[in-house]
């Protein structure tokens, strides 16, 4: 065993990680909304607006708004 403390990796608080998991929650109630309905093209967007969200969390990513990215800021919370 080691005696090194394992890197904190963090939860994932990051700008990039919340637009893209609210981005894609709101596809994925959209989704479950026009299913219920049977409304097989309202399904069908909602699909595209949860890869939309998944594209933007990866842009913002790149563009340095992910946890460890440049222009992230983490808060420290005191325990």
């Amino acid at each position: 065993m080691s005696n090194t403390e394992p890197a904190e990796l963090g939860e994932g608080h990051s700008p990039a990680a919340w637009t893209a998991v609210v981005i894609m929650l709101i596809g994925f109630a959209a989704g479950t909304l026009f299913f219920w309905f049977d409304q097989p093209w309202g399904v069908w967007v909602s699909a595209g607006v949860v890869l939309i969200g998944l594209i933007a969390g990866g842009v913002m990513k790149k563009a340095g708004y992910g946890v460890d990215g440049p222009k992230f800021v983490p808060k420290h919370h005191s325990e």
